[in-house]
């Protein structure tokens, strides 16, 4: 299993990831370049866009790095795009 995961054209060391964005961005700036991608947010302030594919392979490949998901998912709590 690799170590990296990648992010648009980048390879992105998963023990660098601080957290992953649940839901897309939304500012309503009509210059924003990063509407609908989601944030994942790295050491030292800084911060990739991934869309949903590369977001959902992040999340996938810290859950295999980590050992795997347990069946009551992150502590129990909901998907919030579920709803």
């Amino acid at each position: 299993m690799s170590i990296f995961s990648i992010v648009d054209d980048k390879y992105i060391p998963l023990y660098r990831v601080m957290w992953v964005s649940a839901i897309p961005h939304f500012c309503g700036e009509p210059d924003c370049q990063h509407e609908g991608d989601y944030e994942i947010a790295l050491e030292h302030n800084e911060a990739v866009w991934a869309n949903q594919k590369e977001r959902d392979a992040m999340l996938h490949a810290i859950e295999e790095w980590h050992g795997g998901e347990d069946e009551a998912g992150f502590e129990g709590q909901e998907d919030p795009e579920a709803n």
